[in-house]
């Protein structure tokens, strides 16, 4: 049994690269919690997909054992956050279930925009917070400026704040006596009735559900029975264990504990994040307060390039569902694409690591749509509809007014970008709030539309500031706009897969462009082929697609002129009835390259 004044429980939080990852491998290391023998970089990152981009997507968790100077043995649970704007929710969850942070600030970088982010949350979970300067052996570094700034920007204070490296190991035991010192014991009471806290869950293909918990009163052992209070369900605890960072079993998890519970829960979907896990009898009636689940807020569809996939992309989404409870999914059908999934993401980072995993994992190769937001359809007769998919838009006529998700944008910047990027946002159709400097960058405060933000915004401000910017948001509820849906058709037939919504003002010159990229990428036919862009009944731009010809007259030697004429006549009626009945195959790279968002 551990006593609560020796366990210490913190995460460490720091914008991307800002070396999380590196600084929790020296803490489990110093301490040989793990052999050398089976130390590796970036040690609680699992999955693949996290070591090759170099990010964490999953928080992770890791008890660490250490003798402090003055002789006792203290017990840390660490948990590593991301830093991505699309995994806040790992964060602040993650946040719940300890008492302190780490805050790691690059000592070259200085303060980045989801530094800030994340320290608010911190501050928000009322965290006591030690200020950590990382990368102090690079020549750039100046601990002395982000010393300062991290005092002006963030407003706690760094006159304590540790410099180390994490790379080669400097100043990681100051690190581990500060955790020790500067960071509060939790509170809990082992006699009271049983309060645990769910913080996260994935499926393993052995154990079943595995369940994070945090336990906040009361005790939690092996063959207990357990009720989540919120969805009411009763399970017996097959096993109860800590992360070092491999499974290690234990008989029982105390009062301000961190570890793991299995207890044949048959889906994740079974476990909601925030719930509290108490004892079937003399449980506590006064649950924990819960977190908010995660919203999707971004919708495309996915879609298998070979129909014949269609069952595996099922199981391969439903897989990925079991460990991702933020991702949700239905059917749908297109008339050009065929059977596929409309999925919800917490963001284009989100999107992508999801599209990477189907296509690595499963070997499915996939076409997504156009990415698109929640809009809220306000109709005359006073009702409101969720528009997820632009092709499901009731009509027009009934239509009252939309509205359109709004964020609120923080981005850090160098003065000398600070003009393209104040250009981008305005031709994002952004609303300036606040524009502040921290030494010799700038922090602007936009109001900007989501569905500007979610095509190519990350890119193109990484791509005008030559990837200095820092850039974090979150959402700041719907405004009413002038929006429209803009559909495609091609020989007079709407595809329901190129159906977007776009402002209005903005219509005219993202239907042109996209009329001309089709122009080009869809094949010659027997007949031409016009491609247009419009807006309810009215067509707003158009490319036409001229024929093939085959040369008729080739055999014609000499003779009168009418004689030519009759062939080209006949040639004319038959290519006309065959616009009329002619299909237009479009093929699936034409997909692929008209929904890639570089326009």
């Amino acid at each position: 049994m551990t006593d609560l004044s020796k366990i210490r429980n913190f995460s460490i939080v720091a914008h991307i690269d800002h070396g999380k990852s590196t600084l929790a491998d020296r803490l489990i290391q110093s301490t040989n919690t793990v052999a050398d023998r089976d130390m590796k970089a970036q040690l609680l990152d699992s999955m693949d997909i996290e070591r090759e981009r170099g990010i964490t997507i999953k928080a992770n968790t890791v008890r660490i054992d250490y003798r402090a100077n003055d002789g006792e043995d203290y017990v840390l649970n660490l948990i590593d956050t991301p830093g991505h704007v699309d995994f806040a929710y790992e964060v602040s969850r993650s946040m719940r279930a300890v008492e302190g942070s780490l805050l790691v600030v690059d000592a070259a970088q200085g303060v980045e925009a989801q530094t800030l982010a994340n320290v608010y949350q911190a501050i928000e979970a009322d965290h006591e917070i030690i200020p950590v300067l990382n990368k102090i052996d690079l020549p750039a570094a100046e601990p002395e400026r982000v010393c300062e700034q991290i005092e002006d920007v963030i407003g706690i204070d760094a006159s304590e704040a540790v410099m180390i490296s994490a790379k080669t190991g400097v100043g990681i035991p100051e690190v581990l006596e500060a955790i020790v010192t500067r960071l509060p014991a939790p509170e809990g009471i082992e006699d009271a009735p049983l309060r645990a806290m769910l913080v996260d869950s994935w499926y393993d293909a052995y154990l079943g559900v595995v369940v994070l918990v945090r336990v906040i009163d009361g005790r939690l052992k092996r063959g207990d029975r357990i009720r989540m209070i919120d969805t009411n369900a009763v399970y017996p605890v097959d096993r109860v264990g800590v992360f070092k960072p491999e499974m290690e079993n234990v008989d029982s998890l105390g009062p301000g504990e961190i570890g793991f519970l299995t207890a044949s829960i048959k889906q994740v979907r079974d476990t909601r994040v925030g719930d509290t896990i108490t004892h079937e009898k003399k449980g506590t009636t006064n649950p924990l307060p819960g977190f908010k689940p995660a919203q999707p807020v971004v919708f495309c569809g996915l879609f298998p390039v070979d129909a014949a996939e269609f069952e595996d992309l099922r199981e391969s989404i439903e897989k990925l569902a079991l460990n991702d409870a933020s991702f949700s999914f239905e059917t749908e059908s297109s008339a050009a694409l065929g059977f596929g999934f409309r999925c919800g993401f917490l963001g284009l980072l989100h999107l992508e690591v999801i599209r990477d995993r189907i296509q690595r994992e499963y070997d499915i190769e996939l076409i997504t749509t156009a990415p698109s937001v929640i809009y809220q359809v306000h109709m005359r007769d006073g009702s409101m509809i969720e528009l997820h998919n632009p092709a499901d838009m009731p009509d027009m006529t009934l239509v009252d007014h939309i509205e359109e998700p709004r964020i609120k944008a923080t981005i850090l910047v160098p003065d000398e970008y600070l003009g393209d990027v104040l250009k981008l946002c305005q031709d994002r159709r952004g609303i300036q709030k606040d524009l502040t400097y921290v030494g010799a960058r700038a922090m602007v405060v936009y109001d900007l539309p989501l569905n500007e933000v979610v095509f190519d915004f990350h890119d193109r401000l990484k791509s005008v500031t030559k990837g200095y910017a820092s850039f974090d948001y979150e959402m700041d509820g719907y405004r009413e706009d002038q929006l429209v849906k803009m559909q495609i058709l091609v020989n007079d037939e709407p595809v329901d897969a190129l159906s977007t919504m776009v402002h209005r003002a903005r219509a005219e010159a993202r239907g042109r462009a996209m009329c001309a990229k089709l122009k080009e990428l869809i094949p010659q036919h027997m007949f031409k082929i016009p491609i247009q862009a419009g807006i309810g009944g009215r067509i707003i731009a158009r490319e036409t697609i001229s024929a093939l010809r085959k040369d008729v007259t080739a055999k014609c030697y000499g003779g009168d002129m009418t004689r030519k004429r009759k062939l080209l006549d006949k040639q004319k009626k038959g290519k006309k009835k065959m616009r009329e009945f002619g299909r237009v195959a479009i093929p699936q790279q034409a997909f692929i390259n008209a929904l890639k968002m570089d326009d």
